[in-house]
């Protein structure tokens, strides 16, 4: 099946060609198209894979697709927390050592952490690209070269069926097509590791009544053998078991191994096994994000262990970035220079939530023997200062940016620039309950804690304008969950980045206009005012 919205699409230069359109590639579409560009997509698979693969998702995910009028019908597809779930670190006898519990209601205006079945989440993904007017697709074709040209990227696609080759032309290319992506490799990146290399047995089964799991996702730091248990959506659950030296796939993939390895968990007339299969957990990011028009995001760009449950995530944010940037270029507001920012923001990003991912491995394998050097009679070893706040509940947090569209003087461990601006319900003049991005727009705001509007000058209400920066007040509103940003503490207003990232706020050494000017000059405006 070929999905092709007209006749003479191959003669058209698109905003931008995205290949790949798994869950990443998806987003991708939706929200370029949703900005009004002209996209194509390229994907092999006519089919959702009907397998599970991730199963997190992030609230600041949810709040991107809020922004496109997609949040509550995604949020939909999430399962809501379960009473006493919880999410952390236990010994072999599966009792618990430290972690969080989850909750409803987070920083983002949504449940912080949502367990989702792939084949659903893709499945309205894709639903939601392919129906868009701005998407042409075609599905059924494979990407078998991508050249940079000066004016343009020309992208060789060939069908599966018959067989039959084409070129498109797209003024942007994003290669969103996995760890194997023909876009990176067109980029002579290759990857830097990480330092994390192990086979492990992921295993996926639909649960029956009578079963006697508990809801905690767990960490299990076994000395016989990892093993990590994750309560996804009902009704469907996961283990991943770390392969022992010698041990094979063949012999893991066996169907009687597998259900002894889930025995001490629940009796086998309790699930179904859904999926097995053997992977090589790795952590890497790619050597370069980017080649004159040409960018890579997701699976393509950066590789993790899935203890944080990051990969598809870090994939979600690559495109959240790049999908607001891209749209100010393509239409002449901001000097293509701009895109220069979308490697130096997310590699180092990525970077760091892999080096995170890492962390956790190894202080299971770190817990795992402190156990069997108790069990054994010996002294334990100590724990690495660089693994104690790894663990989840044990004061980590995600990374701001630290490079790129941000004022970088006040990035910092415990500020808020560079961090994601917090988004509470609230109630209106009219009593209209509301999420607080609803009123920011879905671009830059400039958010002030009072209504006394600050003293601008021409030259900033001018950059407001070419920017549509919308202006909004805090006061007036009233919260019902959630809080207003910690910032407002202190400081009287902010600049919110289009995907909720704060660009900067007001202290003694920056009025209103000091930020303006610092935001435009970042943003390489093209009008002269800037100058």
């Amino acid at each position: 099946m070929t999905i092709v919205n007209n006749s003479s699409s191959i003669d058209v230069l698109y905003d931008l060609i995205i290949i790949g359109l798994g869950p990443v590639g998806c987003a991708a579409a939706i929200l370029m198209a949703e900005a009004g560009l002209k996209v194509a997509v390229v994907e092999p698979e006519v089919e959702v894979y009907k397998l599970p693969r991730a199963v997190n998702l992030d609230s600041e995910i949810i709040r991107a697709f809020q922004a496109v009028g997609r949040g509550e019908a995604v949020n939909q597809l999430m399962q809501k927390v379960r009473p006493e779930e919880r999410a952390g670190f236990a010994n072999s006898n599966r009792e618990w050592l430290f972690g969080h519990e989850s909750r409803s209601f987070g920083p983002n205006g949504w449940q912080p952490m949502n367990m989702f079945d792939q084949p659903e989440f893709e499945g309205y993904l894709r639903q939601q690209a392919l129906s868009h007017p701005n998407v042409t697709a075609f599905i059924g074709y494979s990407a078998i070269e991508v050249t940079d040209r000066p004016d343009d990227v020309a992208v060789g696609i060939k069908a599966d069926e018959p067989g039959e080759q084409q070129e498109l032309a797209g003024r942007y290319v994003l290669g969103t097509d996995g760890a194997a992506s023909i876009v990176r490799k067109s980029l002579g990146s290759g990857w830097q590791s990480l330092g994390y290399d192990a086979d492990w047995l992921v295993v996926d089964v639909t649960i029956k009544p009578g079963h006697t799991l508990g809801l905690d996702t767990l960490q299990v730091c076994d000395p016989d053998r990892i093993t990590t248990y994750v309560c996804t959506k009902d009704p469907y659950r996961r283990w991943e078991f770390k392969m022992l030296p010698g041990e094979t796939a063949e012999e893991m993939l066996d169907n009687e191994l597998i259900m002894s390895l889930i025995d001490d968990w629940t009796p086998r007339d309790t699930y179904e096994i859904r999926r097995a299969a053997v992977y090589q957990f790795h952590a890497a990011t790619a050597e370069k994000w980017r080649q004159g028009k040409i960018f890579i995001g997701g699976d393509a760009a950066h590789q993790t262990p899935p203890f944080l449950g990051q990969g598809m995530n870090a994939g979600m944010r690559d495109v959240i970035n790049f999908s607001w940037k891209l749209p100010l270029v393509i239409r002449g507001v901001c000097d293509s220079q701009l895109l220069d920012s979308y490697e130096a923001e997310r590699s180092a990003h990525a970077h760091d939530l892999v080096e995170w991912a890492v962390s956790v491995g190894k202080l299971m394998d770190h817990m795992a023997e402190v156990e069997r050097a108790q069990r054994d009679g010996l002294k334990p070893p100590e724990t690495p200062e660089a693994l104690r706040s790894s663990g989840y509940g044990q004061g980590r947090t995600q990374p701001p940016i630290r490079d790129g569209i941000v004022l970088m003087e006040q990035v910092s461990d415990t500020g808020s620039t560079g961090y994601l601006f917090a988004q509470p319900e609230v109630t209106d003049a009219d009593d209209a309950l509301l999420k607080l991005d609803d009123i920011l727009g879905k671009g830059f705001a400039l958010v002030t804690r009072s209504n006394e509007k600050p003293e601008i000058s021409e030259r900033t209400r001018k950059i407001l304008n070419q920017l549509n920066i919308r202006v909004v007040s805090l006061e007036g509103l009233s919260i019902v969950r959630g809080r207003f940003d910690r910032l407002f503490e202190q400081f009287e207003a902010a600049i919110v980045r289009p995907d909720r990232l704060v660009f900067g706020h007001t202290d003694e050494s920056n009025s209103v206009d000091d930020l303006v000017a610092k935001l435009a000059k970042n943003l390489a405006l093209t009008n002269h005012i800037t100058h």
